[in-house]
């Protein structure tokens, strides 16, 4: 599928004024946290059941709070040269976006495409028109993803043309490039096993230098769900200063325990 745009839209929907119209390049790295607003019935719908969807909506919520509040740390503390974008579905003018543009300092962009290889394959082309040489995408479902994964990913496309960050399931978490690639998003089942293989391949077929960093889990399913509450229940016997999930999230996965153990 082709990228519907080649250059940024004047239509103040698709971005927001601060996030691409108000600034000028500042970084020669882009990070995108794609996401979407934590809608009941919209987000993490194969947690449903045993989740029910305000459930599965307030989990999305806080993990979309946690790779915010994460990538904002990467850039303070490990003082990486990267802008910070957040990928909005249904758009940038859902209220829960503009709350997050103002307290979290991100960037807002719209996702626009009829499936998620369409949606990333806009957002390369965009961010790329802008100058950027190297853009990372991620998503919200790794909440505990060291936060070295993205200076590896950074370094990586210093040498590579592709960098991946597989996800345990056959997809991938990250994806970073240093130009547009729109053939790694064509013909892709996305949310199978498939993934990760079929954009290898690809990226074999049309001559990409590609690197991988450390596999991590995502949370998709129930099983993940249930070993992410498991990885949360042993952090809680640390020391606070050692713990990786934020305190909201810690709050929402142990109210969840309770809920799942009351129900089986």
């Amino acid at each position: 599928m082709k990228d519907r745009t080649t250059r940024l839209s004047e239509d103040k929907n698709s971005s927001s004024p601060k996030s691409l119209h108000a600034s000028r390049l500042t970084s020669h790295a882009a990070l995108v946290i794609f996401a979407k607003a934590p809608i009941p019935g919209q987000v993490k719908t194969r947690l449903c059941p045993p989740l029910t969807a305000d459930e599965a909506a307030t989990l999305h919520g806080s993990f979309v709070l946690d790779t915010l509040e994460r990538t904002k740390t990467v850039v303070t503390t490990l003082k990486l040269p990267i802008d910070r974008y957040l990928a909005c579905a249904p758009s940038v003018t859902h209220v829960f976006f503009k709350i997050m543009e103002e307290r979290q300092g991100v960037r807002l962009i719209d996702q626009v495409g009829d499936d998620l290889g369409a949606r990333m394959n806009h957002v390369f082309h965009t961010l790329f028109a802008q100058r950027y040489r190297q853009v990372i995408l991620i998503g919200t479902d790794v909440p505990t993803l060291p936060l070295d994964h993205f200076k590896q990913a950074l370094t990586a496309l210093e040498n590579h043309d592709l960098v991946l960050g597989p996800a345990l399931d056959g997809g991938y978490y990250l994806i970073g490039l240093k130009g547009v690639t729109p053939e790694l998003f064509t013909d892709i089942p996305w949310s199978t096993d498939q993934v990760l293989r079929l954009t290898q391949e690809k990226a074999a077929a049309i001559g990409l230098t590609a690197s991988m960093i450390q596999p991590w889990r995502d949370v998709d399913t129930r099983a993940d769900l249930e070993a992410l509450i498991v990885a949360y229940s042993a952090e809680a016997k640390k020391p606070k200063n050692d713990r990786v999930f934020s305190s909201r999230t810690a709050g929402v996965l142990e109210t969840l325990a309770k809920r799942l153990h009351s129900r089986a």
